[in-house]
């Protein structure tokens, strides 16, 4: 579902940075989002997305309009590669969900450097 999914139908996608505890249901993940991040909950097609710290399994939470929807995803071999050096809530594009479905990581790994002076 999650791999398959159009990121471009959220009105906006969410990556919870650092580790959550994934034995955590609908209530407490949304108060976590809104007492910890202060960002609008409520708002329709909206993804917020969780990872527990062995990083094989995601959680997330989606506002229907109606009532939430919880996700849950365990990858049998590998890793979601999951920014764990901060904690905040950092809005991802559609190109970068996409990216980290298929495994990739969030941030790109080569940095663009510009140089002072020439070898």
């Amino acid at each position: 579902m999650l791999r398959d999914a159009n990121p471009s139908d959220f009105a906006a996608i969410y990556v919870v940075c650092g580790f959550t505890d994934l034995r955590l249901g609908i209530d407490s993940l949304a108060a976590i989002i809104e007492t910890r991040y202060h960002l609008p909950l409520f708002v329709p097609n909206t993804l917020f997305l969780f990872c527990g710290r062995r990083a094989n399994r995601i959680k997330g939470l989606v506002w229907e309009g109606d009532g939430f929807l919880l996700l849950s995803k365990r990858v049998e071999d590998g890793r979601f590669c999951w920014p764990r050096n901060s904690t905040e809530a950092m809005a991802i594009r559609p190109h970068q969900f996409a990216w980290l479905m298929q495994g990739f990581a969030v941030e790109p790994v080569i940095k663009e450097v510009r140089p002072l002076k020439s070898a």
